[in-house]
Formats: C-alpha cells, sequence, structure tokens
C-alpha cells in the first residue's frame, strides 16, 4: 500500500482538490437524477448536467491518486479574495441567466451574452497574475463559442439576450440574431488577442534594438 501511494498518505492540496471535486460529481448526480437524459440528436436537460458532472468526478479520481502516490504540496492558507470573487461568478451567473424569484424579489433576465463575460471576467480575477485584457479576450470567445454550440447547434433553451433587448430582435429571426451576437463577440475577442500580441511584438523589437544600440 505504502509502494503504491509513494509512502504514507498525507493531506495535501491534490487531495483537498480531489475529494472537493468527487462531492460536487456527487452532488451535482443527484441533483439531476430526476431530469430525463434524452438521446444526442434529442438532448434532454439532464443529459449536459449528468455528463459533466461524471466528468469532475473522473478528474477528482485523478487528481486524488496523484495527491496519494506523490508528495503534492502541503495545504496553505485559504485565498479568500479569490473564493469570495468565484463564488460572485458563480452566483451571478446562476441569478441572472435566467429569472429568479425569491419571494417578492426577482431578477431581470440579462442573458448569455452578459452573464457569460461577467462569469469569465470576475472568476479569472481570483488568480493573482490575472490580466484584464485576457481576460476580456477570453470571456468574448468563451461566450460566442457557448452561443454557438449551446444555442445554435444543440439548440438548448438558453436566454441568450437581455429581456430589455428582446423587444427590440421580434422581427429577426432568432437563428440569426444569435448567429450575429456570437460571430460579433469572437471577432472582438480575436481582434483584441491579436492587437494586443502585436503590441508585445513591437515591444519585443524595439527593445531589441535599443539593446543592439547599447551593445554597438
Amino acid at each position: 500500500m505504502q509502494k503504491l501511494f509513494g509512502g504514507k498518505p498525507r493531506l495535501s492540496q491534490n487531495v483537498l482538490g480531489g475529494l472537493a471535486l468527487l462531492a460536487l460529481s456527487a452532488l451535482g448526480l443527484w441533483l439531476t437524477r430526476d431530469l430525463s437524459q434524452g438521446t444526442l440528436s434529442s438532448m434532454g436537460a439532464g443529459l449536459m448536467p449528468r455528463w459533466l458532472g461524471l466528468l469532475i468526478g473522473l478528474c477528482g479520481i485523478v487528481l486524488l491518486v496523484m495527491g496519494l502516490r506523490a508528495q503534492s504540496e502541503a495545504i496553505e492558507p485559504a485565498n479568500w479574495r479569490g473564493i469570495a470573487l468565484i463564488v460572485v461568478a458563480i452566483v451571478g451567473f446562476g441569478i441572472f441567466i435566467r429569472p429568479f424569484a425569491l419571494g417578492p424579489i426577482s431578477t431581470p433576465t440579462l442573458g448569455l451574452i452578459i452573464t457569460g463575460p461577467f462569469a469569465v471576467i470576475v472568476g479569472g480575477l481570483a488568480a493573482p497574475d490575472a490580466r484584464l485584457r485576457e481576460l476580456v479576450v477570453l470571456a468574448l470567445v468563451l461566450t460566442g463559442s457557448c452561443m454557438f454550440l449551446f444555442g445554435d447547434i444543440l439548440n438548448l433553451p438558453i436566454p441568450i439576450f437581455p429581456q430589455f433587448v428582446v423587444p427590440y430582435l421580434a422581427g429577426i429571426s432568432a437563428k440569426l440574431a444569435l448567429r450575429v451576437a456570437a460571430a460579433v463577440l469572437l471577432v472582438m475577442g480575436i481582434f483584441i488577442g491579436m492587437s494586443d500580441i502585436l503590441k508585445h511584438r513591437r515591444a519585443a523589437k524595439l527593445g531589441a534594438a535599443e539593446l543592439e544600440k547599447k551593445n554597438d
């Protein structure tokens, strides 16, 4: 047993992370147990959450085994700022993606086009070395891709646009509006990302040129 796990097993970041993923997977599978799975051609409401829960559980098992076999890093003090930002991103996405009512309080539907970038940017800021420009590029590209995949290809009933914008799109095909909006997000993300890359390349060339002048 000790040979298999590389010595006496101890609680570490990988072990704790694996256990947390397994618990999250079990919770997701339990909450979606009554949802219909359907088929690939006619997806039910439980298909994506169920398979996502299984994948999370598989990742948890891999992480747990890695933590038990190797002498991974010990548990460090929690980064409460990062945890708070991730919680805000998840809760905000869940509340504003579709109508949410709690007694007399109800929230407006902002749709995936707003809640998607919000969740990516706010959640990404939890990393200590996060850069806002890179997060904006990631948010635009991921949101546009998700709109194409889930709204257009898979035809899942996900609100795409904010509730106050929907009346202005009454005379436009829903598919056309979705595709145009997704394409705009993707083009914006690619444009910002490419401009950032070119900017860094120009700065590197200027730095190299200045270094050559000093050497001469």
